[in-house]
């Protein structure tokens, strides 16, 4: 890897799997191999390949350069760097070395493929002070055959099953998350420390956390937090039109706010509204646009969507066959519209025209977020939409937005899965630390059982109409960002007696909480998960400041206002009176 190009050493990497081992090799080629190895890369592509090996024997070079011939992905491997000038390198860093290995150059391309075949083996997470970073962890092996267990089939499992189809698996499976899930927050088996960047978030979403990482590994000793009982509320009926009209001044803005979102919040909508109110809750149109503003709006967005659309309808097929991210975008989306809710009216039978639209409104996308594109999963997000709009440009808008709030979820380190997982265990652990400690010790304290809940907002859990009911509830913002969070508490809180009772272990949990899906009460769940939004808000344990955002007083000054803070970003909104603490 020297400057001159004479020093350079040409070879292929292979990544080798092996039972629990997982190991990158570097095989070099001298002379004249060298020079038929580049004359033979047709692609442009530097080589290298997946295989299986039948026994693996670390070993070293004999060349006395120093270069690597075979790195154990989980003992040896810490970091890799990615670098450019003007053709992509890699710069490999050792666990038991501060010193870097020599640099792996890729003067023909190769390295995203190299990268993404590593992931099939490794969990790459971006280093916090460096995104040009990639962190290895591995899977952890014994979770992996816990998943397998699941399915009760000694032939194929759950693992392979992801590998080969990760929507059927992990959507339609016993639990969408995967063992790299559980490795980005467990980390690598010798490991027995929660990561410090885990702790850093506990102590800022739960001032006065104490957590003890040397005592007991393993443990984690957390100030008892009395929350006092919990209230009882009532749900309303939904709203019908004729109260949304009364919100409507002449010019047609909506008024009374804040009354409008608790209205729905506390019952929804009638059906006949939501094509109407969605589009407001869902920030496609502004509160305070009039009729008319909102008609040059639709007017403005129909040419815009149109442009879109024209852009990928009019990829000829040799354009397409040299855009290979265009070709895997649209043969997703043509697998996954094919089996989006085929049991719904509006989607059943062959040449449905719902699931043209479908398929339409998803390609579209793909050219307003190419970066993005179309990841497995969104078309349950688009759906509903779609079903409550009939109508392609409004059902596009509505889910653009849509996106902007889960955008995260489906990019590539799902860094807003990890965040939100961590946040509900956090919440769950100061709800409810008798039930947290007993998931915990049953490898289950970071609810990665949840995954599939917070991934699509629990469209696979409930009814289609109950998601239509619980989506407009949450989109009010009320009464705590986050809302979801609460929704998941409060399903774990009506099954947690079962749980504790049967003694479920690790997979007895999963699969409990799999078959939960359709059989869930919404309104039940709405006014469990208010209840303790309620809870949280009204503890009095050396003032709210510990569990809200609220500016409240200090229990040492009746002056001062302490920070606000918050827990999960429970941003509670609710008013207090002057002398209320």
């Amino acid at each position: 890897d020297a400057v001159g190009q004479d020093s350079l050493v040409s070879g292929s990497l292979r990544v080798v799997d092996k039972d629990s081992s997982s190991v990158m090799e570097w095989d070099q080629v001298s002379g004249e191999k060298s020079l038929h190895l580049l004359e033979s890369q047709q692609s442009y592509e530097t080589e290298w390949d997946m295989v299986n090996a039948v026994s693996f024997k670390k070993k070293s070079c004999s060349n006395g350069e120093g270069k690597f011939c075979a790195l154990a992905l989980k003992t040896d491997l810490r970091s890799i760097t990615v670098k450019e000038e003007g053709w992509t390198f890699l710069v490999l860093k050792l666990k038991d070395s501060c010193s870097s290995l020599p640099a792996l150059h890729f003067h023909h391309g190769g390295s995203r493929e190299f990268l993404d075949s590593l992931r099939r083996f490794a969990l790459l997470s971006e280093a916090p002070e460096d995104d040009t970073c990639l962190m290895v962890s591995t899977p952890n092996r014994a979770l992996s055959q816990s998943f397998e267990n699941l399915l009760d089939d000694n032939n194929f499992g759950l693992v392979q099953k992801f590998r080969k189809d990760p929507y059927v698996t992990t959507l339609g499976g016993f639990s969408k998350v995967t063992n790299y899930i559980f490795d980005a927050f467990r980390g690598t088996e010798e490991q027995h420390q929660r990561p410090p960047e885990e702790v850093e978030l506990l102590g800022e979403v739960i001032p006065g956390l104490e957590i003890n990482q040397q005592e007991e590994p393993g443990f984690e000793v957390i100030t008892r937090i009395d929350l006092g009982t919990r209230p009882e509320v009532n749900r309303t009926g939904p709203l019908s039109s004729e109260d949304w009209i009364r919100h409507q001044d002449t010019e047609g803005r909506m008024i009374n706010i804040p009354l409008l979102k608790q209205v729905i919040f506390k019952g929804g909508l009638c059906h006949a509204l939501r094509k109407e109110a969605w589009k407001f809750l869902l920030g496609y149109v502004p509160w305070d646009s009039t009729l008319e503003e909102r008609k040059v709006l639709q007017r403005s967005r129909t040419d815009e969507y149109f442009r879109m659309k024209l852009q990928w309808k009019s990829v000829s097929e040799e354009q397409e066959r040299r855009n290979s991210r265009l070709r895997d975008y649209r043969s997703l989306i043509e697998k996954d519209v094919n089996r989006t809710d085929r049991s719904n009216r509006f989607y059943e039978g062959m040449d449905n025209p719902g699931l043209v639209l479908l398929h339409d409104i998803l390609m579209t996308y793909c050219m307003f977020d190419f970066d993005l594109g179309y990841v497995q999963g969104m078309s349950d997000l688009l759906s509903p939409i779609l079903y409550v709009m009939e109508n392609e440009v409004d059902a596009f808008w509505c889910f653009v937005c849509f996106m902007d709030q889960m955008h995260q979820n489906f990019e590539e380190q799902m860094q807003g899965m990890k965040t939100q997982l961590i946040q509900l265990s956090t919440l769950l652990r100061l709800l409810d630390l008798s039930f947290w400690n007993y998931l915990e010790s049953q490898d289950s304290g970071f609810l990665y059982f949840c995954f599939r809940w917070l991934l699509i907002r629990f469209k696979r859990e409930l009814s289609f109409q109950d998601v239509l009911r619980l989506w407009e509830v949450m989109w009010t913002g009320l009464p705590c960002d986050n809302f979801h969070l609460l929704v998941c508490c409060a399903i774990l809180d009506s099954e947690k007696q079962k749980i504790m009772e049967e003694n479920y272990g690790f997979n007895e949990i999963l699969k409990h909480i799999n078959e939960l899906s359709m059989k869930l009460d919404i309104e039940d769940i709405l006014q469990k998960a208010e209840g303790i939004c309620e809870q949280i808000t009204s503890c009095k344990v050396r003032s709210q400041r510990q569990i809200t955002s609220l500016k409240v007083r200090s229990a040492t000054s009746d002056n001062e206002y302490v920070q606000q803070r918050q827990i999960t970003s429970l941003k509670v909104r609710s008013a207090t009176s002057d002398n209320e603490p």
